[in-house]
């Protein structure tokens, strides 16, 4: 399957865009312009929780495809977001325990992809990610997920640690991913449970890490001391695969 990069040129397409209620990831804005139509789309995009960049002429002269930009170019996203009841629902619908994956600032789209073909491929219901300084759902992360996103749902929330709270109270506990933790094969990770992968460098934020009830770590006896983020994914969810099947 072939996915189109969706980018969105134009103040009144762009402006249209955010009226209909299209999820808009990303607006590049050119620097020092600050006329009213412009300042509308700015406002616009802080209240949707839209990453803004304000960036050279030339920069957005590269990302035209048209040469019509107008000072502004947006990146939307190439599929519609979930929302965290979607599923929590699909989890009621199979009759099986919630088993979320929450990514804590993934920035990658290829580690972004990966993860939702691993979550699709161990029977997760859906994954979540932050509205900010994270990847969201473009051409390459639907590439990458290899036809993963047509059936996991991916969910954007602002704020990853009132997510958990809130899943804590719908039942769910919560495990996170660091070098610091018990190893993951003395930790009961069996009924309704979220895991946590944190930033390809910094790992999971300490306060994310603070509302996870267990904190689980990979063995490793290589020369080198970390996963990929994606690869990290992989190991811990197929280690919840065989607890829920013992």
């Amino acid at each position: 399957m072939r996915y189109e990069e969706y980018t969105i040129e134009g103040r009144n397409a762009i402006m249209e865009a955010y009226r209909a209620g299209k999820t808009i990831d990303k607006l590049f804005v050119l620097d020092g312009c600050h006329d009213g139509p412009v300042n509308s789309i700015v406002r616009e995009a802080r209240k949707n929780d839209t990453i803004i960049n304000y960036v050279a002429k030339e920069r957005l002269d590269q990302m035209s495809k048209s040469g019509t930009h107008q000072g502004v170019i947006a990146y939307a996203a190439a599929y519609e977001y979930a929302e965290v009841g979607d599923i929590l629902n699909a989890a009621r619908e199979k009759g099986e325990p919630p088993f979320v994956i929450i990514l804590d600032n993934i920035e990658d789209p290829h580690n972004l992809g990966a993860i939702i073909r691993t979550a699709n491929l161990a029977g997760a219901h859906g994954v979540i990610i932050p509205k900010r300084r994270a990847a969201g759902l473009t051409a390459t992360v639907a590439r990458t997920s290899a036809g993963a996103i047509n059936y996991t749902p991916v969910a954007k929330v602002t704020n990853i640690s009132n997510t958990i709270e809130d899943l804590k109270k719908e039942g769910l506990w919560f495990v996170c991913a660091d070098m610091g933790g018990e190893t993951m094969y003395n930790l009961d990770l069996k009924g309704p449970i979220g895991l946590v992968i944190g930033n390809e460098g910094e790992g999971v934020s300490r306060l994310v890490k603070e509302k996870c009830d267990f904190i689980a770590s990979i063995p490793m006896k290589g020369d080198i001391d970390s996963l990929n983020a994606s690869v990290a994914t992989g190991v811990l969810a197929y280690e919840i695969v065989r607890q829920r099947m013992n």
